[in-house]
């Protein structure tokens, strides 16, 4: 009688799953947004669509930007692009394209399609909130 070890997946179906997660914009989406990106200078930009699913797939999944997975390009890229962007606002002017509402109805009174509660916690050690901290007693 022999016993049936379990294989692990074959490495194209562990890549096909790999790939399943990934985060990817719709073309419909980088188009809205792409009147806002800065002008090229220099050498051709490396593609758009792929930089940026690239930059929320790490911010999204809070990973370090080593850890980004290679379908998005070189980590170095994605960083320098979001460093880059941050600095001159872009982000924010995407920001608020995309939030604003398309409707012909005040913002005010918009339904929101969807809605995040933050749920952070953050503990202190008891000793934290001590009157003598230091050593040096309240004056």
């Amino acid at each position: 009688m022999t016993l049936s070890a379990e294989r692990e997946p074959q490495e194209s179906t562990r890549r096909r799953w790999v790939v399943a997660q990934l985060f990817w914009l719709s073309t419909e989406q980088v188009d809205r947004i792409r009147p806002l990106f800065p002008k090229e200078r220099g050498m051709k930009r490396v593609d758009d669509r792929k930089v940026l699913s690239g930059i929320i797939h790490v911010i999204q999944k809070g990973l370090r930007w080593v850890d980004a997975p290679a379908a998005y390009g070189p980590h170095k890229t994605l960083y320098n692009r979001f460093r880059r962007w941050s600095d001159k606002g872009v982000f924010d002017l995407i920001f608020s394209e995309l939030s604003a509402s398309d409707s012909a109805e005040p913002p005010d009174s918009a339904e929101p399609e969807v809605l995040m509660i933050d749920a952070t916690d953050v503990k202190a050690h008891p000793t934290a909130s001590s009157p003598n901290k230091g050593g040096v007693p309240p004056a």
